[in-house]
């Protein structure tokens, strides 16, 4: 434990600050709970896991997040919805107000990488007013074990999360008093006003999917797991649609659950642990996540408690349908602590079809994988975001994670079809939502079920199974599989009213079709003519 006074001492007078309270540098996990208990900022329950607050923002803020339009990036930014252009001025005078809101205070910092591969890795340095956040960051990121590679450590990235340094919307040019800017220029990125951890992973997200492509390193926004002959899988997917579920298997190792590199020697994880949602999950349907929760070291975010007992109720959904565990990886059981893995076997996009109108799974070519990675359908589910309604809304998000995607869509479409002419992979698409009619009338697919069709197709029997081709979509959708119901494997035929079906799924096509409209002539002529088709 360390606990300095001296700011030089650790290089931050480059960051301008002065005049600081205590600085609490690389606390390992039980020293940052002395700090999260004494300062009150979460509870401890019933064994070991601690479980904290995040106030009003329960989920990300994606219209109070920016990129500075700085010279060094703005030709290379995907200047969108999701990456609006901050001012360089603007953001020079919020950190300078910044840096006076934290003279006097007690800070936390914490020294880490992001990526697993050495070759790729960049170092973050987290500083943060909250110990538990900075309890989340040693979760989330890789630690440094070695005292002489942390005596030498030069952070490339620097993050500030301030929840209680609020923005002021007229003066400074945000959406609203919460703010997450990044700016790529002066490898800064500042967060306030918001004490919802996920914006400090989310933030490092960005920074990869900027920095990685540039070197011709694929950045997904995927989970991924490995068996026994060295046959990874990825599972590309929004929060909501199963990535943590579906790679978490007893049956295979997990190397990452939500954010990844493929590179020229295989693929390799971002972070050093796992950030599930938790609300309703069981022993029995999601074991090892369900462990999880019960560890010292785990944080659970808006969790209810009893605050005699220390027990926990992950059914209670009071707070949020958002209820997150933070933990380090080495807390699922034979998980690759190296976070690496060999070239992929198989990709599986998820996506949680509101409307019912997608298979629970289909066999993709190449150039449909790079169609539907590019047009990322899924469905919002309400809780990650602010200002969802509790239904859950059909969205297209580009490579599976637009809000994180600093580049044109395109620069990571081309890298995953090269990808994966090059390695032969098999790539699959996965209805995570309803089957046997739309919103009101069909179900959610079982879990169980989907994990069948999952591990149907990494043994390779599914794609020599017997399959037809969908006349609308194109794709391949398996006749059988194992113990799932023939009646759900063909929506078509799951609906009882077929017209029905067919007069949705000509709604669900012309949006892909319009939407698909946004990347014109940027993609390969085999890309566009591999989507959906309705004869008028």
């Amino acid at each position: 434990m360390t606990v300095n006074n001296k700011a030089n001492n650790l290089g931050l007078e480059k960051y301008g600050i002065k005049n600081l309270g205590s600085i609490y540098h690389n606390l390992p996990t039980p020293a940052l709970y002395e700090q999260i208990v004494r300062r009150r900022e979460g509870l401890m329950a019933h064994l070991g896991p601690i479980v904290v607050r995040t106030g009003h923002h329960t989920g990300r803020s994606p219209d109070d997040k920016f990129i500075v339009r700085e010279e060094s990036s703005h030709d290379k930014i995907w200047w969108s919805k999701a990456n609006k252009p901050f001012d360089v001025a603007r953001f020079d005078s919020l950190y300078h107000r910044l840096l006076a809101y934290l003279q006097g205070k007690d800070i936390y910092v914490q020294d880490c990488y992001a990526g697993a591969d050495p070759q790729y890795r960049i170092p973050v340095r987290i500083i943060t007013e909250y110990a538990w956040h900075n309890l989340f960051a040693r979760n989330m990121f890789i630690h440094i074990l070695n005292e002489d590679e942390l005596g030498k450590y030069i952070p490339d990235f620097t993050i500030f999360s301030l929840p209680r340094f609020h923005a002021t919307p007229d003066i400074d040019g945000t959406s609203s008093e919460v703010f997450i800017i990044v700016n790529f220029g002066k490898r800064l990125i500042i967060i306030g006003g918001t004490s919802y951890a996920g914006e400090i992973k989310k933030a490092v997200f960005t920074v990869l999917n900027y920095l990685l492509p540039q070197e011709k390193v694929l950045s997904m926004h995927c989970a991924a797991n490995v068996g026994p002959e060295d046959d990874v899988a990825l599972f590309f997917g929004l929060s909501g649609t199963g990535k943590t579920a579906l790679s978490t298997d007893v049956n295979r190792r997990l190397i990452g659950d939500d954010e990844h590199g493929w590179s020229v020697d295989g693929v390799f994880n971002f972070e050093g642990g796992c950030y599930a949602k938790v609300i309703r999950i069981s022993a029995e349907q999601e074991p090892q996540i369900y462990e999880c929760t019960r560890k010292f070291g785990t944080i659970l975010e808006n969790v209810a408690i009893d605050s005699h007992t220390r027990r926990l109720d992950l059914d209670d959904a009071s707070l949020t349908e958002n209820t997150r565990a933070s933990y380090p990886i080495s807390h699922i059981e034979h998980s690759i602590r190296e976070g690496t893995g060999p070239h992929p076997k198989n990709i599986f996009m998820l996506g949680y079809d509101a409307f019912g109108i997608l298979p629970p799974i289909a066999l993709l070519t190449p150039e449909q994988a790079a169609y539907y990675f590019l047009q990322g359908y899924t469905a919002r589910v309400a809780g990650t975001e602010v200002g969802l309604s509790k239904e859950p809304q059909a969205v297209f998000s580009p490579c599976f994670g637009a809000p994180f995607m600093a580049l044109p869509p395109t620069s990571y479409g081309e890298l995953l079809l090269e990808s994966i002419n090059n390695h032969k992979v098999n790539c699959w698409l996965v209805n995570t939502g309803l089957v046997g009619g739309g919103f009101g009338v069909g179900k959610r697919i079982s879990l169980p079920h989907t994990r069948e069709l999952i591990r149907t197709a990494i043994s390779g029997e599914l794609s020599t199974s017997p399959m037809e081709k969908d006349p609308i979509f194109g794709f391949r959708i398996p006749s059988a599989c194992g113990n799932v119901p023939k009646e759900i494997l063909k929506p078509a035929k799951s609906w009882k009213d077929g017209s029905a079906y067919t007069r949705e799924a000509k709604k669900l096509v012309a949006k892909f079709i319009e939407n698909f409209k946004q990347f014109g002539g940027e993609v390969p002529r085999a890309v566009m003519e591999s989507g959906p088709r309705v004869d008028e």
